[in-house]
Formats: C-alpha cells, sequence, structure tokens
C-alpha cells in the first residue's frame, strides 16, 4: 500500500513519518521512566509545556531556516546572529533592548542576503564568513569575558513568564507559526517563495524579482534568530557567550525532517512544527535516561539519517 493509495500527498508522508516517531518516543520514554522511577513525567502537562517552552527558541530559528531553505539556500550565520541580537539587547536595556536585538537580525539577514543575491557568493560561504565576523565583533565587544549585563523585566516576561498557565514562549512562537504559515500559504511571496526554490532561472523568466525575493528570506531568517537570542537571553537572564551554537544543526535538522527538500521548493511549515517537536523530545528522553553526552550526539545523528533515509527511500519510489 502506497502513500498515493491512502490518499496522502508526497508532502503529507515524512509529515506522518515524524509524527508516528514522536508516538514512539514518547511510548519508549513512558515505558523507561515508569519501570525505572515509577512514574511517567513524559505524560504530564507540566513537563511537556517545559520542554515545548524550551522548544519555543528552537522552533522559531527553525521558522526563520525553513524560509531560506525554500529557495534552495541556507544560513550558517545563525548562531552569532542570536547571541549577538542577546548581547546587544542586554547592553542597550530599556525599552530599546528588544527593538535593537531585532534590529542586529535584520541587518545580518540583510547583509546575508544582498552577499547572496547581488554579489552571487554561494549561500553556505558568505554566511559561515558573516558568522566568524559577528563572532569575532561580539568577542571584543565582551572583552572576551561572559557578558556582565541583564535581560531586561520585558525579556524575562516573554520568555519566562505563564499566561494561564502557558509559558509566555509558546504565544511568541505561535505567532511566528501563524505568520509564517501565512506568507507560505497566502501571499504572493511565499508563492515566489516555492516558484524560486523549484528553479530560480525560471521564476525570473517568469517576471519575479528573485533577487529582492532572496534578500528578503534572508532577513526573516536573520529576525528570527534574532528574536530567539531575545527570549533565550530572556529565559536565562542574561547573554553568554555561544548561547547560539546549539541551534544551527537542530534547527536545520527540523526543517529537513519536517519534510522540506534540502534543495528547495517543496514544504510544509507544519512539518517544521513536528520536527521541532521530535527533536525537543528525542533530546528530553535521552536527558532522562542519564545518557552521556556522546552517545547522545550518536543517537541523535541516527535518528536524522534514519528519517532522512527513510524519506529520501519514499521519494524514489515515488519517482
Amino acid at each position: 500500500m502506497t502513500t498515493a493509495s491512502l490518499g496522502l500527498s508526497r508532502d503529507d508522508r515524512p509529515i506522518l513519518i515524524a509524527a508516528l516517531f514522536i508516538l514512539v518516543i514518547l511510548v519508549a520514554g513512558t515505558v523507561y521512566t515508569f519501570a525505572r522511577f515509577g512514574s511517567a513525567p513524559l505524560l504530564s502537562p507540566t513537563y511537556l509545556l517545559q520542554q515545548l517552552q524550551i522548544g519555543a527558541f528552537l522552533g522559531i530559528v527553525a521558522a526563520g531556516m525553513m524560509m531560506v531553505i525554500l529557495i534552495a539556500q541556507i544560513d550558517l550565520s545563525v548562531p552569532w546572529t542570536l547571541a549577538a541580537a542577546a548581547m546587544m539587547a542586554t547592553s542597550i536595556g530599556g525599552p530599546l533592548a528588544i527593538p535593537v536585538g531585532l534590529g542586529v537580525g535584520v541587518l545580518v539577514g540583510l547583509i546575508n542576503g544582498i552577499g547572496v543575491a547581488y554579489l552571487r557568493v554561494p549561500s553556505m560561504i558568505f554566511t559561515l564568513g558573516v558568522n566568524a565576523v559577528m563572532r569575532g565583533l561580539m568577542v571584543a565587544h565582551t572583552g572576551g569575558y561572559a557578558p556582565q549585563t541583564a535581560a531586561t523585566d520585558l525579556m524575562r516576561m516573554l520568555a519566562g513568564d505563564r499566561t494561564f498557565g502557558i509559558p509566555n514562549a509558546l504565544f511568541v512562537w505561535a505567532a511566528v507559526s501563524v505568520l509564517v504559515a501565512i506568507i507560505l500559504q497566502r501571499t504572493a511571496l511565499g508563492r515566489y517563495v516555492y516558484a524560486i526554490g523549484n528553479k530560480e532561472a525560471a521564476a525570473y523568466l517568469a517576471g519575479v524579482d528573485t533577487r529582492r525575493i532572496t534578500v528578503i528570506c534572508f532577513v526573516l531568517c536573520g529576525l528570527a534568530a534574532a528574536l530567539a537570542g531575545v527570549l533565550l537571553a530572556g529565559y536565562s537572564t542574561k547573554a553568554y557567550q555561544g548561547m547560539g551554537d546549539a541551534y544551527l544543526l537542530p534547527s536545520i535538522a527540523a526543517v529537513v525532517i519536517g519534510g522540506t527538500n534540502i534543495l528547495g521548493g517543496r514544504g510544509r511549515y507544519l512539518g517544521t512544527l513536528i520536527g521541532v517537536v521530535l527533536i525537543v523530545l528525542l533530546n528530553s528522553v535521552l536527558s532522562i535516561m542519564d545518557m552521556p553526552e556522546a552517545g547522545r550526539q550518536v543517537i541523535y545523528g541516527l535518528v536524522i539519517i534514519f528519517m532522512l533515509l527513510v524519506y529520501g527511500r519514499g521519494e524514489r519510489v515515488t519517482s
């Protein structure tokens, strides 16, 4: 029986696989924790909300990353865009903290977009260089030491406080998710993004301003990374060196696991959401199992490879 016979499109298949894998992780984690501790924290609403609160930062980064992957590009400047936004926001403080932090993301995204779209430098190379520049600037800014600044009350409220028992970070993530979904499904920008990802030359010949759309996608990615940095600084109450390093590969993995083609042109935001949840739950279960860091990285990598192989095999069969 094929996915076509079940009425599923090729975009639905990876989403279904990821959702089933989430179920497997929940069942396996619950069985393990019940056998070892006599309880099942994974099924606790409080625990799940806490994990989703942590996952909100990754989810926001992944939303921006999806925009550039859909146009067959990549943004490797995310780690230090996130860190720079957090450091500048906490350094400025006051009512300008969040606007300054977000402005850092917009500026970095604009530079990346111009470099890729107009200077025609491969995105992997250009954004990696920008990441190194941002790292150097922030080390110079802090003198190589941990910043002594603190997050503002608004940053802490948005990232750490709760409304009606639900973490505020989830509301921010939900707002970003709605915005990205609307852009991709209901606007001309979304149609242009998919067109460029499928064939940039054909989109250009059809009258699409491919350079402008590329710049916009990189700006949105930088803005998302900056927002995640501001929130993470609020959650941690301060900014710190390398705070964005843990978000680059997981954000790419969440997008690809969710079914977005790494070569661009195809993918649904629902898949990215499910990919984020899968990664967060996997990391949570490995933590509960007291898995050493080396073992976590091995299992984490194997799960990603396995899911991509299953997805890739399905693509070949469909073809």
